[in-house]
């Protein structure tokens, strides 16, 4: 195999774990998946090593020269939730490796799935952080006015955490966003409320609202990487969920103290 092939494999399983790690799938999936691309063009030595905020990958064939080792470093800034995209990669992966697929063919369907929008911001929005919401505060005891106004106030943080998204805003300080606006949106419907006869609990609202922010697939993968032997991967893990949690906290807390410093936390 010449070196441009092998170089263009490499890049190419790259990209493949790229799109995976930065869809949240796991650290043993993506390293798995990286070892068969590369191993399917019979490379006989091939280590990935994957952690939340890095791929490394090496190649060699094993030979008297240096210049058959190749290695590369891709550097993650950026993580969210996506598992069709990891579903993608998978099918892409058995494709590839059960064919002769060409390297071009391979990064335009790579390509194809990294820029894959299955739902507009109004569906995600309304649908996936509304709804999602709304049912969380009838898991908690809300009754029909608290469905609804954690309706409301998922959605609102829906749009806001995608918007935040778009212009690159820092995770932590977009949670804090996040939590401020759930418990802002909480605190309007409670004054609205009263002017339909209705009695509205702020707090399950609020809770059915921020649950979208939850990370719940982080602390999976946090405990699923341990359990694999993958520790650094792990604690990492463990160590988003527990900022993302302060995070939502912290913008939660400084919105009902501030109620409570202006107004006396309760309605006027």
């Amino acid at each position: 195999m010449v070196s441009v092939n092998r170089k263009k494999t490499l890049i190419m399983a790259l990209y493949a774990g790229e799109i995976m790690l930065k869809s949240g799938a796991e650290t043993y999936r993506v390293e798995d998946t990286i070892t068969r691309l590369c191993k399917s063009r019979n490379f006989p030595y091939v280590e990935a090593y994957v952690t939340p905020t890095g791929i490394f990958v090496s190649v060699d064939s094993k030979g008297e020269s240096q210049d058959e080792i190749v290695t590369y470093i891709k550097r993650i800034k950026s993580r969210g939730i996506n598992l069709n995209k990891v579903a993608e990669v998978n099918n892409f992966s058995r494709r590839f490796v059960e064919s002769n697929m060409p390297l071009d063919e391979a990064f335009a369907t790579l390509k194809a799935i990294d820029n894959l929008k299955p739902f507009s911001q109004h569906v995600d929005a309304l649908l996936g952080g509304g709804l999602s919401g709304a049912f969380f505060a009838l898991l908690f005891g809300g009754n029909l006015p608290a469905f609804l106004g954690a309706f409301i106030a998922g959605s609102i943080v829906s749009y806001t955490l995608s918007d935040l998204a778009k212009t690159e805003f820092p995770p932590f300080l977009s949670n804090i966003c996040g939590g401020s606006v759930a418990a802002l949106v909480a605190i309007i419907l409670s004054y609205i409320s009263p002017l339909i006869n209705v009695n509205l609990d702020v707090d399950i609202v609020i809770t059915g609202a921020i649950m979208v922010m939850v990370p719940g697939v982080a602390i999976t993968n946090a405990v699923r990487d341990s359990i694999a032997g993958d520790l650094v991967s792990g604690l990492a893990r463990a160590a988003e969920a527990i900022i993302i949690a302060t995070s939502i906290a912290v913008g939660v807390g400084f919105i009902l103290k501030l109620w409570q410093i202006v107004l006396g936390g309760s309605l006027l």
